[in-house]
């Protein structure tokens, strides 16, 4: 440590901030878990209540809670193995070509509230998109509200979703591929690699696995703390909780109600499901190319 002070004096700010504004907020609220605290009144230790309170007597949050994991369970796998295909696919256009395309496909995740053109689109009146195409081809006689029926809400809104998740992980997975080292390809047609398949999986994914850790992780946090999406399209909270999360359920106590130990618990077993997913994963993507 002596000898490399200078390099601990460099990253010491860097470290500062993060534990101040990073790392301390995260053992706070594993901490404020424990206690009923409502921002007005000092916090009071109730050891386990909350937690219990969270699987035991809330039905909300375990409509959350499932939600939550169906989410992920479907647009996480989706929109990952989406973004790869479509980065490994760009990459064999030409440079011109393919800047245009990847600022095509990347663009609805930096648009802001782009999504709420879908709005339109499931509009419930008869001059929503799909309700008119429906109704002028004899699929139906008269509109859906596809906004306000559970049946179909928590279904559009993972669509919007996996159309907005071409974001972080896509432009990872093209600079990866950007920066492969071309002779690995070479040496691997002489070892025997004999088509793309083989070549993907034997070079391209091990050389690519930084970013498709990197890519891993964003999009394992956004399927699992979607919440703008759902509450701007079906409404907050929305109809018989269809389309309630867990970080939506999590703003309900934390923002509205102001019970911040309950949501401190809600946010731990969040934290937790992301962390483990994410464990998961790096042990899965150790494999990839044996």
């Amino acid at each position: 440590m002596k000898m490399m002070r200078q390099g601990y004096a460099l990253m010491a700010p860097f470290f500062l901030l993060f534990f101040i504004f990073t790392a301390f907020p995260v053992l706070m609220a594993f901490a404020l878990s424990f206690t009923y605290y409502n921002v007005l009144e000092t916090p009071k230790w109730v050891g386990w209540d909350n937690y219990a309170t969270l699987f035991i007597k809330d039905d909300v949050f375990l409509i959350a809670l499932k939600n939550t994991l169906l989410f992920a369970l479907v647009t996480g796998p989706l929109s990952y193995i989406a973004c790869f295909l479509l980065a490994w696919l760009i990459n064999e256009l030409s440079p011109k070509i393919r800047a245009v395309v990847t600022l095509l496909f990347y663009a609805p995740s930096i648009s802001g509230n782009v999504y709420l053109i879908w709005q339109v689109g499931f509009s419930g009146d008869s001059f929503g998109y799909v309700n008119a195409f429906l109704i002028k081809w004899g699929f139906i006689l008269e509109p859906i509200q596809w906004l306000q029926d559970p049946k179909y809400m928590l279904a559009i809104v993972m669509v919007v979703q996996l159309w907005l998740s071409l974001g972080t992980a896509f432009l990872a997975f093209i600079a990866g591929l950007q920066s492969m080292d071309q002779t690995l390809v070479e040496a691997g047609a002489i070892d025997g690699v004999q088509n793309r398949w083989q070549e993907l999986w034997f070079i391209t994914l091990p050389t690519m696995r930084p970013q498709l850790m990197f890519g891993a992780v964003m999009q394992i946090t956004s399927s699992f703390a979607v919440a703008d999406v759902a509450t701007n399209m079906v409404g907050f909270p929305s109809p018989q909780y269809a389309a309630h999360t867990i970080v939506t359920h999590l703003n309900d106590y934390g923002s509205i109600r102001f019970e911040m130990g309950y949501a401190c618990a809600i946010a731990t077993v969040l934290f937790i499901m992301m962390l483990g997913t994410n464990i998961l994963v790096q042990k899965l993507l150790r494999k990839v190319g044996d």
